[in-house]
């Protein structure tokens, strides 16, 4: 990025908790991070680290009760979303902040129009007539690749392939030419045709127009892609943080080594097995004292059993929470 890089999104000690009857669930705890200007941050971690609960957060979506922002700031260009009014919040949703969810099928209105539901996105935030919310749609399908939009706007969501349909949200998200779009899982359930298409897609999109992006995914190629920074979640807290080729190149966190080597690679043997990280996630009611991924970790010292490590800074801009860095 040219010129001087401008932060657009900081995260800062962010703690979302849900209240249930087994108690209370960290699913994010005290996570700090950045998104610049025109960048791509891409999440990564496993299903229940707290990656979409993140993007929720950012939203200001998450379901209350039983859940909860109870401590941090979200300054986005200068403002602090969570101490907006809630009507003030709703004029950010869709105009400058916009969120691809994980599921278009159940995102979309099964029974409404995919021209109808992109003009409804556009006359809630725009000054723009029927007609002219119209013509906005059509462009919009015709700009992430639907072939025949005109056509294609009279559409329901279940006449769509599954690649469509993300397309449509896609569309959606994009229509009011929003400044940051949060994309939650964005080629799950896609075949590896359509998931490269659907990245590039974003990709060529986020150099149009101009939006930052978070990209959460499970997926590390979708990280080599498409993100130029990655935060690595595990247990609701980030515990590395870094540019892409240093997280790549240098993995530091144990946690982040066992996601690279289970990735499959093309020049291991065919009688080579996957390395898997042991143990399960920890259990987010009862976390276990100091270090969250003591009980899968080969490093284990005495400190990791007794206090849980910060977040620091071991090489410029690439950040590790262990204590084997301390």
């Amino acid at each position: 990025m040219n010129g001087t890089i401008r932060k657009l999104l900081e995260v800062k000690n962010l703690s979302t908790h849900f209240e249930t009857k087994e108690g209370t669930i960290r699913a994010v705890d005290g996570v700090d991070l950045v998104v610049n200007e025109g960048d791509t941050l891409g999440v990564v971690g496993e299903s229940g680290c707290g990656k979409t609960v993140l993007a929720l957060s950012i939203m200001r979506l998450v379901p209350t009760p039983p859940g909860r922002i109870v401590s941090g700031n979200i300054m986005f260009d200068g403002i602090d979303l969570l101490r907006l009014k809630e009507k003030e919040m709703q004029k950010m949703r869709g105009k400058v902040i916009s969120m691809i969810f994980q599921e278009p099928m159940t995102s979309l209105n099964p029974v409404l129009r995919i021209g109808e539901q992109i003009v409804e996105v556009i006359r809630r935030h725009q000054d723009f007539s029927k007609e002219e919310s119209l013509y906005r749609a059509v462009e919009m399908l015709q700009l992430v690749g639907i072939p025949s939009p005109e056509r294609r706007i009279r559409d329901y969501p279940h006449q769509l392939s599954g690649g469509m349909r993300q397309r449509v949200m896609i569309a959606i998200a994009l229509s009011c030419n929003p400044r940051l779009m949060l994309a939650d899982e964005p080629t799950t359930a896609l075949d590896v045709t359509i998931q490269a298409q659907i990245i590039d897609l974003i990709n060529n999109l986020k150099k149009q127009v101009g939006t930052s992006v978070v990209m959460i995914t499970h997926d590390l190629g979708v990280i080599a892609e498409a993100t130029q920074c990655v935060a690595v979640m595990y247990a609701g807290k980030v515990v590395e943080y870094g540019q892409v080729e240093d997280i790549f190149s240098l993995p530091l966190h144990p946690y982040t080594v066992g996601l690279m080597e289970s990735i499959p690679k093309i020049d291991r043997g065919a009688d080579s097995r996957l390395t898997a990280i042991p143990g399960v996630v920890p259990d987010l009611h009862n976390l276990p004292r100091g270090c969250r991924f003591l009980d899968r970790c080969s490093y284990v010292m005495k400190t990791c059993t007794e206090e849980e490590p910060e977040l620091k800074e071991e090489t410029p801009g690439h950040s590790v929470r262990c204590w084997k860095y301390a």
